[in-house]
């Protein structure tokens, strides 16, 4: 199966490459390194790799805690590799070649090129945040006017206010990331989850950025149709 690693080290010559050795040891055959951070002597990769569905990841993991300075933040199953931001354009592209369909585009795409689980657009009211009696959450029974492919029904969504792009952990330990489109109360709530006790790392700073960006030049592409999205019968 394909596993996403993510882990902080140190950011000196030869740290990287005994993080690569110990996952060659463990049985990991490595497919691709993405540098997230390097920040105050630290840095955090994200590590694609093949791992024999047999072998236990206590073994994985047992063998990076070895290692001086390193921290496992996170690991999860992925559907691919991690794609470059290329490919954010050429999402973009699709969007725009048919508008009709581009909200829904956007939202099968999207955790793909974040390694999530699911995605989904709903719709927030425009007073929601003003309201004295906010709840922390939202209802039951969210306006959600599109969900990908793995999302569950009925949706269960953290507290996405104030709209703002940023990272959260729902009540149930669920990674999110946020981003709202800045029209028709639209807001993209991107989902990890922990799944056959592997746990799945937070959004980093830089995927919240990336959903971000995505969002606000699709927001321009699409305009006033997302004025008027209509919201699905049922998921």
């Amino acid at each position: 199966m394909l596993l996403r690693v993510r882990v902080t080290l140190p950011d000196r010559p030869g740290a990287l490459g005994q993080v690569a050795r110990t996952l060659g040891v463990a049985g990991a055959d490595i497919v691709q390194v993405v540098v997230l951070e390097r920040l105050g002597g630290r840095a955090v990769d994200d590590f694609t790799v093949v791992w024999p569905g047999a072998s236990r990841v206590e073994r994985l993991l047992a063998g990076l805690a070895a290692i001086p300075g390193v921290q496992v933040d996170g690991v999860w199953k992925a559907i691919g590799a991690p794609v470059s931001g290329g490919h954010d354009a050429e999402l973009l592209a699709q969007v725009a070649a048919n508008p009709a369909d581009g909200l829904a585009t956007l939202v099968d795409a999207v955790p793909g090129l974040l390694a999530a689980d699911w995605a989904a657009a709903a719709t927030v009211p425009a007073d929601w945040a003003a309201r004295a009696d906010a709840p922390r959450t939202l209802p039951s029974d969210p306006t959600v006017a599109y969900a990908s492919w793995r999302a569950p029904g009925p949706l269960q969504l953290p507290e996405i206010t104030p709209l703002r792009a940023r990272p959260l952990t729902g009540a149930d330990g669920t990674r999110f990331a946020i981003a709202p489109f800045g029209r028709a109360g639209l807001v993209l709530v991107v989902a990890r989850s922990d799944a056959d006790d592997l746990p799945a790392a937070a959004f980093h700073v830089t995927e919240v950025d990336r959903v971000a960006q995505l969002i606000r030049a699709a927001a321009v592409i699409l305009g006033d149709r997302l004025d008027a999205v209509a919201v699905p019968s049922a998921l």
